[in-house]
């Protein structure tokens, strides 16, 4: 088990250290917060063990072997991405973040509902790739150790990949946070959202675009 563990723990940091749309839309959150960042990073997460899951089961080899199917998550994730992008630059040429929403609510309101947009950002975002769900199914079974049973091994390192990328996006929230004496400034803020945006938004336009 150790030898299968230590080959995945290594694969799984690669392959979270390989900036995507994740990435970007999880640094732009933690722009706001480190509490918004990190409830997107747990959003996205609980959409990597889905996608585990349901390789698990095999349900992502239709999704592989569906054309039509494939190309509809496709430009649904399109659509998302150049959403967040699109959204993220209007924010940032108004020069503040979600200004004026919920202004007749209290801060505990407003906290819950800005907390379930981010986890929803995330979870929305990673299980609107369909890349996400073919890369789950050609990833996982190779660290299935030999002689143990499929399913309930591939769902256990489903969720083991999981936490290990809230750890690992976690120190993102972390490092965004410890720079908010200098992101705070207005100007630097803004140059922020809107490389963050552009990013997204080029992103979008590729999955869009791609076969």
């Amino acid at each position: 088990m150790l030898r299968t563990l230590l080959p995945f723990l290594g694969a799984c940091t690669l392959i979270a250290a390989s900036p995507g749309p994740s990435t970007m839309l999880i640094v732009r959150q933690s722009l706001r917060s480190r509490r918004a960042g990190f409830l997107t990073v747990l959003g996205n997460e609980t959409g990597v063990f889905v996608w585990g899951t349901v390789a698990a089961l095999g349900l992502t080899a239709l999704l592989a072997a569906s054309e039509v199917a494939y190309d509809v998550m496709r430009v649904v994730g399109a659509v998302t991405l150049i959403g967040f992008g699109v959204r993220t630059l209007l924010d940032a040429r108004r020069g503040k973040q979600q200004a004026g929403e919920g202004a007749g609510d209290g801060p505990q309101a407003r906290a819950v509902r800005t907390g379930a947009a981010s986890y929803r950002s995330g979870l929305l975002l990673n299980l609107a790739n369909p890349k996400a769900a073919v890369f789950a199914m050609s990833f996982l079974p190779q660290f299935v150790p030999a002689g143990a049973p499929r399913l309930p091994a591939m769902i256990g390192l489903a969720a083991l990949w999981a936490v290990f990328e809230v750890g690992y996006y976690g120190l993102y929230v972390w490092f965004v946070g410890r720079l908010q004496h200098v992101i705070s400034r207005a100007a630097v803020r803004r140059r922020l959202e809107q490389v963050s945006g552009g990013v997204l938004l080029l992103l979008g336009v590729r999955m869009a675009v791609e076969g």
